[in-house]
């Protein structure tokens, strides 16, 4: 694993949540970045940490992506209220590809990483 502290606040979080077989599941099936941030975001992580979490989780190679982001690519937060430091989704831009919503993401745990 090249981010194991990232990972593991992930499976937390996801564990926290929905369960342990329901996390395992989610990691090792692939899950949307919006299941991962909804989970996130009803853990016990404060909304900072959790964000923190869901930046690591795309820039970290733990995990495969799809669809595949490109070398040149931001994270773009959405707020509530617009305004707020609260966030509570967010959206990947690319040059090449255009925008992603969170629920245009999967995430995969990579196998032995």
């Amino acid at each position: 694993m090249r981010d194991p502290h990232t990972v593991a606040a992930i499976v937390r979080a996801l564990r926290h949540v929905h369960g342990d077989d329901t996390a395992r599941a989610m990691l090792t099936n692939g899950t949307t970045l919006a299941a991962m941030i909804d989970a996130l975001l009803h853990s016990p992580l404060t909304n900072r940490d959790a964000v923190k979490l869901m930046t690591r989780a795309l820039r970290c190679d733990d995990f495969i992506i799809t669809p595949g982001l490109s070398s040149a690519w931001h994270i773009e937060y959405v707020y509530d209220p617009p305004k707020s430091l609260n966030v509570v989704d967010l959206a990947v831009s690319t040059l090449d590809l255009g925008t992603f919503a969170s629920t245009d993401i999967r995430l995969v745990l990579q196998v032995g990483s």
